[in-house]
């Protein structure tokens, strides 16, 4: 048990060198080729630190762990955005898009609903992996030619100068900015690969279910990631490569992650009543609140941000709660039903009232 701690402690301090390298780089390479940090947040570093989920879904769903494919998905994505964009929002006020909140957030929002629809069956199935992955394709090429639209001097050249950096890089230079992104990534799958395995070893020697894990240990552990990314990427004022890394991901994880794992695993993949019920439902609650505390001011301000982490908070306390049986259970869904959620809503609506008509 010592042992699988300390290891998993090493896995931690991985990953946190990993998103510094990654970040450094991917905000040069933003500066040189005149592409915004937020596509570069959508697609590059999205996609480069939501491939520990990746890694751990295909692993799973080869074994035959569908239950650890679908924790891990629904978990991510809830952790990205509760405790992730919480924890960067805390640190420093983030600036968001109004690309994101026209396009990638709905998008975020409809392929989470989308999910629950080929899942009411109980089974996302070969053909519906098929499906969600294409559509991850279709995503990228959007991206990939918004990046060649956006393309102009003014935009390279205020980036050149906010990085301190030559417009004519020679081949050394351009070859370390390379370098650091590809030991980023490297690290970070390092990282997560050592922090997951030894978690998991933890979890299992504690008697706690696939999903359970999936949704908490794995999640975390495959999110920490966005995790280091974004709260690096916060404190050198990155925040579209912050908020761009999220909402990225989360399309990722659904679209390609869960869709290609689907699209190979023997019979596709089975879901629990526990995740229609509950998870899955939580997963789009969570996606939908992003448009109205986007949306006010364009910003995530920090007691929203705080909102979050106190959301993640609940939700993991009733997570080990029920996965325990413990006695406090009910009275603890019971305050949540009837009390913090109704109020959350009503905050929800009130904030966006004053942002329509202010």
């Amino acid at each position: 048990m010592i042992t699988s701690l300390i290891i998993l402690l090493l896995g931690l301090v991985l990953l946190v060198a990993g998103a510094e390298a990654l970040v450094r780089g991917a905000s040069r390479f933003a500066a040189l080729l005149g592409i915004s940090p937020l596509i570069i947040g959508l697609t590059i570093v999205a996609y480069g630190t939501s491939s520990p989920e990746l890694a751990v879904g295909l692993r799973s769903s080869m074994a035959g762990h569908t239950d650890i494919v679908v924790g891990n998905v629904i978990g991510s994505n809830i952790c990205n955005i509760l405790l992730i964009l919480g924890i960067s929002a805390i640190i420093a006020p983030l600036r968001v898009s109004s690309q994101l909140i026209r396009l990638d957030v709905p998008l975020m929002i409809g392929v989470s609903v989308l999910m629950f629809f080929f899942g009411v069956d109980r089974t996302i199935g070969n053909s519906d992996g098929i499906i969600l992955f294409l559509g991850g394709l279709l995503y990228t090429l959007f991206l990939i030619y918004q990046s060649y639209k956006e393309k102009n001097p003014e935009v390279q050249d205020e980036y050149i100068k906010e990085y301190g950096i030559s417009s004519s890089m020679s081949w050394s230079q351009w070859l370390l900015n390379l370098g650091l992104l590809l030991a980023g990534f490297a690290l970070l799958l390092l990282g997560s690969r050592l922090l997951v395995i030894n978690a998991t070893k933890i979890a299992q020697a504690m008697g706690i279910s696939q999903l359970v894990i999936g949704l908490t240990i794995i999640a975390l552990g495959t999110s920490l990631p966005e995790l280091a990314t974004s709260v690096v990427a916060s404190l050198r004022g990155e925040q579209d490569i912050a908020v761009g890394n999220v909402v990225g991901s989360n399309i990722f994880n659904i679209l390609v992650v869960l869709g290609l794992c689907a699209a190979i695993s023997p019979g596709g993949i089975n879901l629990s009543t526990a995740a229609l019920r509950l998870d899955i439902p939580v997963m789009i609650a969570v996606a939908i609140a992003c448009l109205p505390i986007f949306f006010t001011g364009n910003t995530v301000s920090r007691w929203e941000g705080l909102l979050f982490l106190s959301y993640f908070v609940a939700y993991t306390t009733y997570l080990i709660l029920d996965s325990t049986q413990h006695e406090s259970l009910p009275w603890f869904s019971l305050v949540v039903t009837v009390f913090v959620v109704p109020l959350t809503v009503l905050t929800l609506l009130i904030i966006t009232w004053r942002a329509f008509y202010k």
